[in-house]
């Protein structure tokens, strides 16, 4: 984790000075990433970047420290993915939004973030001038969705609606496994699958489902019967 000298750690409140800086903690496990992103966000006089952190344990300690108004979280972090971090910035740091910057654009990733509450999905590929307006809009309230991934999700939207139990046993395998709570990591564990592998099938069972994230996907298995947890016996 690297601290920026120079911009000060008061925590940003409502009653802040207009003009005072939007406080910015930037978390990608790539240091090329973050380094290009802090570069990129400094050259707006009216955003200040706190922190940097290769990690989700870096980031909490950086949050501790500094109380950003915004973390910009990749997904994809070592130990502890983006949207596992999101969930504890937004439970302990109420005061701090979160503004997921992503490679991807898969359907699972888009919907969970969405259940976690996130104030902004942003792709990589979007323009600095992008970043940077989505920045102050999050901080401002506003939610941000980048185009590409706003388009995604109309056409979903727009799709015939999917037929229920077409799921194939390795789907179904993993839905018991997100019934019974686990996350991506445990259920690459348990099935011995690579954890995108994982995301994959999850992405899948959301769209063959026609639900929108992992609780519903759950909720509609255990009502209609599709499978098999404590309590809950899978329909034949």
């Amino acid at each position: 984790m690297s601290d920026d000298q120079g911009t000060g750690t008061a925590a940003r409140t409502p009653e802040a000075t207009v003009g005072e800086p939007i406080r910015v903690l930037i978390v990608d496990d790539h240091a090329l990433v973050r380094e290009g992103t802090r570069e990129l966000l400094l050259q707006d006089p009216g955003l200040a970047v706190v922190a940097t952190a290769g990690s989700g344990e870096e980031a909490l300690e950086a949050l501790a420290a500094h109380r950003p108004d915004v973390a910009l979280v990749d997904v994809n972090l070592p130990s502890m993915s983006g949207l596992e971090l999101a969930r504890i910035i937004l439970s302990d740091y109420p005061g701090t939004r979160v503004l997921v910057l992503s490679a991807y654009d898969d359907y699972a990733y888009i919907a969970e973030a969405l259940e976690v509450g996130v104030g902004g999905y942003l792709l990589k590929t979007a323009s600095g001038k992008e970043l940077v307006d989505a920045v102050r809009a999050v901080v401002d309230g506003v939610f941000v969705l980048d185009r590409q991934v706003s388009k995604r999700l109309v056409r979903r939207r727009e799709a015939p609606a999917p037929t229920v139990g077409s799921l194939t046993p390795r789907e179904t395998a993993v839905l018991e496994q997100l019934a019974l709570g686990r996350s991506n990591k445990q259920i690459a564990q348990e099935l011995s699958l690579g954890i995108r592998t994982v995301e994959g099938y999850v992405s899948n069972i959301l769209a063959k489902l026609g639900v929108g994230s992992r609780t519903e996907a759950v909720t509609h298995a255990i009502s209609h019967r599709l499978v098999s947890t404590p309590g809950h016996d899978r329909r034949d």
